[in-house]
């Protein structure tokens, strides 16, 4: 058992080496060695075992917290977001979690919390999704591991909001649905996703539909910061489609998102 476990780890082990001599910046780097500590190494085994996982592949995007990489599940490509535990900003994820009665028995070390986030945005994108938003869909988790559905084809991501070209109509498209997905998310998942920006909004360009992604952050309306957190959310869009010709009011939004009130 310890050989056959050796073994598979050195084999994930191998092809996230493979990835790295594909890199040439030294930061970015630095940064995947501090995602693959043995831990990490132990969790992919798992999930390589539960045959979730059958190779690793590239990098998809490197946040503040997390790392994305593209692998093969078990019916194609799978996204796989490593927390890392080494540098992760934790102190900040525990300003969210705090006050989430799904949390209220976690412990304060910091790989605690990081474990309890990353269950966090499982059970956030599953109730966004199941309210009708569309989201990556989440498969399962493993320690500081989930894995979700890869949103792209053929290794390439779709693109961000911030990245798309737009025209004037198409954006108010765009930003209609958006705002019925923030409406969706509190009257149906009870949520406000406490980030939501140009940069955390992916679009299928199949259809042009928006896809909300980065949902660790996510509250329940009964967080004491619920309401902050979604007039910020309200802000940051606001900011984004005015440039676009959308002409709505922070109140009108509001107002829109939690009584059903129509934008006039």
């Amino acid at each position: 058992m310890k050989e056959a476990f050796e073994k598979k780890v050195h084999r994930i082990d191998t092809d996230i080496d493979k990835k790295r001599m594909l890199r040439k910046d030294s930061d970015t780097l630095k940064v995947i060695e501090n995602v693959f500590d043995t831990p990490t190494l132990k969790s992919l085994y798992t999930l390589s075992n539960k045959g979730l996982i059958q190779a690793m592949g590239g990098s998809i995007s490197t946040g503040k917290e997390a790392n994305v990489f593209l692998a093969d599940g078990e019916e194609g490509e799978i996204a796989v977001k490593i927390y890392r535990i080494s540098s992760s900003t934790f102190n900040t994820m525990e300003d969210y979690i705090l006050g989430d009665p799904r949390f209220a028995n976690i412990g304060h070390k910091k790989h605690d919390i990081i474990f309890a986030w990353t269950r966090k945005e499982f059970r956030n994108l599953e109730r966004a999704r199941n309210a009708g938003v569309r989201v990556p869909t989440p498969i399962t988790t493993e320690r500081n591991i989930l894995l979700m559905e890869f949103m792209g084809e053929q290794g390439n991501s779709y693109p961000l909001l911030k990245d798309i070209a737009l025209e004037n109509e198409e954006a108010q498209r765009i930003f209609d649905t958006i705002a019925a997905y923030m409406r969706t998310l509190y009257l149906d998942a009870n949520l406000v996703h406490a980030d939501l920006s140009e940069y955390n909004i992916m679009i299928d360009p199949h259809d042009m539909t928006p896809i909300l992604i980065d949902m660790g952050q996510s509250v329940i309306l009964e967080h004491a910061h619920a309401n902050d957190f979604l007039r910020r959310d309200i802000q940051n869009i606001i900011r984004f489609f005015k440039r676009f010709g959308v002409k709505v009011s922070p109140d009108e939004l509001y107002s829109f998102i939690r009584t059903k009130e129509e934008i006039k």
